[in-house]
């Protein structure tokens, strides 16, 4: 068991103070989360503590939507299908299995031929299309990348809650074929389609003169600032992610054929993206497609990293060239707007600039920053920290020898990979839940790991180190090390253990 934790009492009084801080949410929460974070960093400590602090104060039960968090603008006591699917992987870590199930389920439920096979954009805690989005179902909000965002948190949240309800309920399922393929066709978004399709389809045939969202609805990309474009890089990345994750829910059902079929057709996106949309002369990627049918850049000192967030960018030049632009970015500004600035911390954990992930945690966190108190930021840094600084993955569950046939399967394990700021000598991560078990993840510097299952089955946890080993050492025994590749060229050394219940096992670097 992973041994007990004595914090600087500077550390411990500054979590207290933040715990004990009223919250900015309109209602009271009764959510406790058992998950915990200790370090000598004291930063660390109070960013973690305001962030689970934060979180666990928009998470409610009792209302007739069921259990949900919020996950739009505070106080609207709603939840969007763009923030619920970036606010997922904190909210799972942070125990709110029923309430991510429950919301993505909502939106699954939602898709209609009578909306464009389009769902409702935002549900509040009454169970209905929320009012400021929402009139009828010929005049609502709605942002493209929507259905396919939702597909990618959906097979996400199956890898690590192992809930079977994400690969086997036909709500779910009807949600995912008719968003890859009928909601492809009627908002064209097919690669043979889409660039040349039209900005807003799909428009009634008389006009409503007293219609609220007539450019509204289907935006084709998350930007909402602009309306001079007919075509987002991010409806495109997360079309990508969508389809590949359709891929990987086809192959846990054991339907290779489909499985191969979205994979390819993934591939295909991704080759799009890394030929038309890419600028060879400023080594980036087109942000747009003009209303003139321009790929075009956005301002110098714009964000846009859809393409490091869900992983469209091709392995070589494209992506190291982004993720370099992007920290150029951040050196010059360090503070985004919060919606983006929130998916910087995993983005940059995922490419290995981890002091640089940290410092944005720490930026995002601050009690000066402005709208901080956005949901989308308390769970991203609780998901980047789980992700990111402590590298925990999780692998999908093998079909037996099936998973030969699938170069990106992987087969079932756990693997942590500690990136440690140069501020932290030490960290541990207590009561993560992964699927049916509650582990514990002490990591001391990026040499020695140790990984406690609290609670659950036995399962296979892989310890991966940075850089090149031939042996790691497992409780004291020298075992051979495996080299794997990682993204940015990066290479590191790992091995594979069993760890039954209620047992702990440390692996280190050899000396």
């Amino acid at each position: 068991m992973v041994g007990v934790v004595v914090m600087p009492a500077a550390v411990v009084l500054g979590v207290a103070l933040l715990l004990s801080a009223p919250s900015t949410s309109a209602q009271g929460s009764a959510f406790v989360s058992p998950l915990t974070l200790s370090s000598d960093d004291p930063r660390l400590v109070a960013a973690f503590s305001w962030a689970k602090a934060q979180a666990t104060a928009y998470a409610f039960e009792g209302d007739a939507v069921g259990p949900w968090f919020e996950a739009a603008l505070p106080g609207r006591e709603a939840f969007c299908m763009r923030d619920v699917a970036h606010q997922a992987m904190g909210a799972h870590a942070l125990g709110m299995q029923r309430h991510v199930h429950n919301m993505l389920r909502r939106f699954a439920a939602g898709i209609s031929p009578s909306r464009d096979w389009a769902s409702f954009w935002e549900i509040d805690r009454h169970g209905r299309p929320a009012h400021a989005d929402f009139r009828n179902d010929r005049d609502f909000w709605y942002n493209l990348p929507a259905n396919f965002d939702v597909i990618d948190a959906a097979y996400r949240m199956y890898l690590w809650s192992g809930d079977p309800a994400y690969i086997r309920d036909s709500v779910f399922l009807s949600f995912y074929r008719h968003s890859v393929t009928d909601y492809v066709d009627r908002w064209a978004l097919g690669t043979a389609s889409i660039m040349t399709r039209k900005r807003i389809m799909n428009r009634a045939r008389v006009a409503d003169p007293d219609a609220k969202f007539p450019g509204s609805r289907g935006i084709p990309g998350y930007n909402e600032e602009s309306d001079d474009f007919v075509l987002g890089l991010d409806l495109l990345a997360a079309q990508y992610a969508g389809f590949a994750a359709y891929a990987r829910i086809g192959e846990a059902r054991g339907d290779l054929a489909s499985s191969r079929s979205w994979l390819s057709k993934a591939e295909a996106v991704r080759g799009l993206v890394n030929t038309t949309w890419w600028d060879a002369g400023t080594q980036s990627f087109y942000d747009y497609l003009s209303t003139r049918y321009r790929l075009t850049h956005r301002s110098a000192d714009s964000w846009n990293s859809p393409v490091l967030y869900w992983p469209v960018a091709g392995d070589g030049v494209q992506s190291q060239a982004t993720i370099d632009g992007l920290m150029r970015q951040i050196r010059g500004a360090p503070s985004a707007p919060i919606e983006e600035q929130s998916h910087h911390p995993e983005v940059l954990y995922r490419y290995g600039a981890s002091d640089e992930a940290y410092d944005q945690i720490l930026d995002l966190s601050r009690a000066d920053r402005a709208r901080r108190e956005y949901p989308e930021v308390s769970f991203s840094i609780v998901g980047a920290i789980v992700t990111g600084m402590i590298g925990v993955s999780v692998d999908p569950v093998s079909q037996g020898r099936e998973t030969q046939l699938l170069n990106y399967f992987a087969g079932p394990y756990v693997r942590t990979l500690s990136q440690l700021p140069s501020a932290s000598s030490w960290v541990v991560l207590q009561h993560l839940p992964v699927k049916a078990n509650d582990v514990s993840i002490r990591h001391e510097g990026s040499s020695a790991t140790e990984f406690t299952n609290n609670r659950g089955p036995a399962l296979v946890w892989e310890a991966a180190f940075a850089g090149r080993f031939s042996e790691l050492v497992v409780n004291g025994s020298r075992v051979k090390a495996t080299q794997i590749s990682l993204p940015a060229g990066r290479e590191a050394s790992v091995t594979r253990v069993v760890v039954p219940p209620g047992t702990m096992v440390r692996v280190s670097v050899a000396h």
